[in-house]
């Protein structure tokens, strides 16, 4: 297919655009926003020696489509051990992340490079990948193009598209259908999928639909001492989980816990905001309803008194902790607000561990996740925080969540198919054992 010509302007600018990446990036690493100390991946420069043999490259974002791809690796080790595996990110939350958890065998992360030539050409010439694989869609033309040059394998997994990426492709829809051609396979979440999909250029033969690998995930890792000590300071108190909350919603999530308090005076509500750097905000929030005394912080090191109502949990890579240490989670980001539109999480995680789910009307990115939940009676949805609140108190009552969780199980039982499928596809795109 001949490149359009949104395609031939941005290879062209790309050409030149070495500077103002690494302006870009440098200034972002003085924010806080890059590491300093692995910059130079960006550029293309090797952290560590490619190993010997079969070497897969899987790409995610951040730390969302990394923890889908963590699952699928899982299994990879176990099945393929001549198989090595590159996992690269963009975001420093991905690789903070994943350097708190261990990682399966025979993986590196590696942040992915910036999309100019010299960076790119780099890096492909020095990981030599065998296959590669996209986690949703990251579409970097630069990159992409110079690794279909080389005849690698590509497929696209877990792909599917948000109103607002949707707008945004349909103005570039001949580029994103070049873009997509690229692949050999895609797989879409859902029939949905597969027809927006179609209307930003996709090529529909090479779209499969094989639902929701993000629901296939394995729960976060677990912290057992860290568990232990928060169970401890908790004792016996009803408690709830509002996790991977955004700045804007956080003060009405401060209401849904006070106007739960009248009803459960003993509640604990631990808060795991979205983005550490704004904790502080949150903590504002929380003050603005609760005395200074009734809150604790991860990050001060303070305990979980009887006193504590609400305790923000500013840490990185511990939602594996703390949804083992609820019965019930608001998975965040469904609540309705005015002035913004919430889009909802990813609610497998909490899925995973025997968490009963409480959420919003405003799933729109995860849809198709709360619509298996919902098939099932396997979440608790309610229509405002009025009614989150009273969802909370009566869900601390082991036969209450009881019929939910049932549901829940079905779910859990049925999402294992993209799994396979995404397996199977991989398996089938490097050389057999021995053949390199």
């Amino acid at each position: 297919m001949q490149r359009p010509a949104l395609i031939r302007a941005y290879m062209a600018f790309s050409r030149l655009s070495a500077p103002i990446w690494h302006a870009a990036l440098n200034r972002r690493a003085r924010k806080g926003k890059e590491d300093p100390a692995r910059l130079s991946e960006r550029w293309g420069h090797p952290a560590q020696p490619r190993p010997d043999g079969e070497l897969l490259w899987l790409h995610g974002v951040s730390v969302g489509e990394v923890t889908v791809l963590l699952t699928l690796l899982e299994r990879l080790s176990q099945t393929r051990p001549q198989t090595h595996f590159l996992l690269t990110s963009i975001t420093r939350a991905a690789a903070d992340a994943m350097a708190k958890r261990q990682l399966p065998p025979r993986v590196i992360h590696h942040y992915a490079p910036a999309d100019y030539p010299g960076a790119v050409t780099q890096f492909l010439d020095h990981w030599r990948p065998d296959a590669f694989v996209l986690s949703e869609m990251d579409l970097w033309p630069r990159l992409l193009a110079e690794t279909r040059k080389r005849g690698i394998p590509m497929a696209m997994l877990n792909a599917h598209v948000t109103p607002r990426r949707l707008r945004n492709r349909k103005r570039a829809a001949k580029a994103n259908g070049w873009l997509m051609d690229l692949f050999d396979e895609i797989h879409v979440q859902d029939d949905r999928s597969a027809a927006l999909f179609a209307q930003i250029g996709a090529p529909m033969g090479k779209m499969q639909v094989t639902g929701l690998l993000k629901a296939a995930s394995a729960p976060p890792p677990d912290h057992p001492a860290a568990r232990a000590q928060i169970a401890a300071q908790i004792g016996d108190r009803p408690r709830w989980l509002a996790a991977s909350t955004r700045t804007e919603e956080e003060a009405q999530v401060m209401q849904v816990h006070a106007k739960a308090l009248e009803q459960c005076p003993d509640l604990l509500m631990i808060i795991a905001p979205r983005q550490m750097k704004d904790a502080d905000r949150t903590e504002a929030d929380a003050r603005a309803v609760f005395a200074p005394a009734r809150i604790a912080r991860r990050s001060r090191g303070d305990a979980i008194t009887p006193k504590t109502q609400v305790y923000i949990a500013d840490s990185m890579g511990e939602m594996g902790l703390w949804l083992r240490s609820v019965p019930v989670a608001y998975p965040g980001q469904s609540l309705p607000l005015d002035g913004r539109v919430m889009t909802g999480k990813n609610p497998f995680e909490a899925v995973g561990l025997s968490v009963l789910i409480v959420h919003g009307p405003h799933v729109g990115n995860f849809q198709a996740a709360y619509d298996m939940l919902s098939a099932e009676d396997a979440a608790l949805p309610v229509p405002d925080a009025s009614a989150m609140a009273q969802a909370v108190v009566a869900a601390q009552d082991p036969s209450f969540r009881a019929p939910y969780l049932a549901g829940a199980a079905r779910v859990q039982a049925q999402v294992m198919a993209p799994l396979d499928r995404a397996f199977a596809t991989i398996s089938a795109m490097l050389p057999g054992e021995g053949s390199r």
